[in-house]
């Protein structure tokens, strides 16, 4: 079993302590998050832990899915940054947020919304592959912003387009589905935290209510390969959700 943790719990400090931190728990694999304040990370710090990597390309003030074509544009440029640099550092996988909307979009313009999100996802699968880089989309949390919450719409589009999912087990409860509601054929790659259903709260594994073993040990029966990501909040999350994992699997 492959498990790492994502950078974004030590947001607040800098990159290379987080993946000292990271190291020093035993993890064999980092997420990167691959946008302020870490833009810019060369593959010599990187190559000065012992730990493989995943890149979770940027989503702040990122959007494949805008209606403006600069920003979309922009935004793919920016996610394609992330892909030439898992190229260069031979990463696992990249992550890739699917898009979001807003009042006005979603009001008018959902049906063009939906189809630059795909477009663009397209675009970013077909360049992944060109390079030979896992390129993966995220299931999103139940918010009236997030584009495909819903799994199955999700995964239809992937299986649809030879492109494949993230699944993000937190976002996933979040939106309503039930552990055996989870598992597709298109996931490569996983994010891992709990909450209870009311909020995509990142918590500790076995914090929540969100039955972990149920899913992990379906996904094991399955031979999945792929990581299992620790996205939580803080290193003390880390340490607990690894911790949980040792015991449990």
């Amino acid at each position: 079993m492959k498990i790492g943790a994502s950078t974004l719990a030590g947001i607040e400090y800098s990159l290379e302590n987080t993946l000292e931190y990271i190291e020093t728990l035993g993890l064999d694999y980092a997420e990167l998050v691959h946008q302020y304040p870490c833009e810019n990370i060369t593959s010599d710090m990187l190559e000065s832990f012992d730990l493989k990597y995943s890149i979770h390309a940027p989503f702040m003030d990122v959007n494949i899915a805008s209606l403006q074509d600069e920003s979309r544009l922009n935004s793919l440029k920016q996610i394609k940054k992330s892909i030439d640099l898992a190229n260069e550092i031979d990463a696992e996988a990249v992550v890739i947020h699917p898009g979001v909307t807003s009042f006005l979009p979603n009001k008018f313009f959902k049906n063009e919304v939906n189809a630059f999100a795909k477009e663009s996802m397209i675009e970013l699968g077909k360049y992944g592959e060109d390079l030979g880089v896992l390129t993966t989309f995220e299931n999103m949390p139940n918010f009236p912003s997030m584009l495909f919450s819903d799994m199955v719409e999700l995964n239809e589009f992937l299986e649809n387009n030879g492109l494949y999912m993230t699944l993000d087990i937190g976002h996933a409860n979040h939106a309503g589905f039930s552990p055996d509601e989870m598992i597709f054929d298109s996931i490569k790659h996983i994010h891992i935290h709990d909450n209870f259903g009311d909020d995509d709260a990142h918590l500790p594994l076995g914090e929540g209510s969100i039955k972990l073993n149920d899913i992990v040990n379906t996904l094991e029966s399955k031979n999945f390969n792929g990581i299992y990501i620790l996205e939580v909040n803080d290193y003390d999350s880390i340490k607990k959700s690894y911790d949980y994992m040792k015991k449990n699997f």
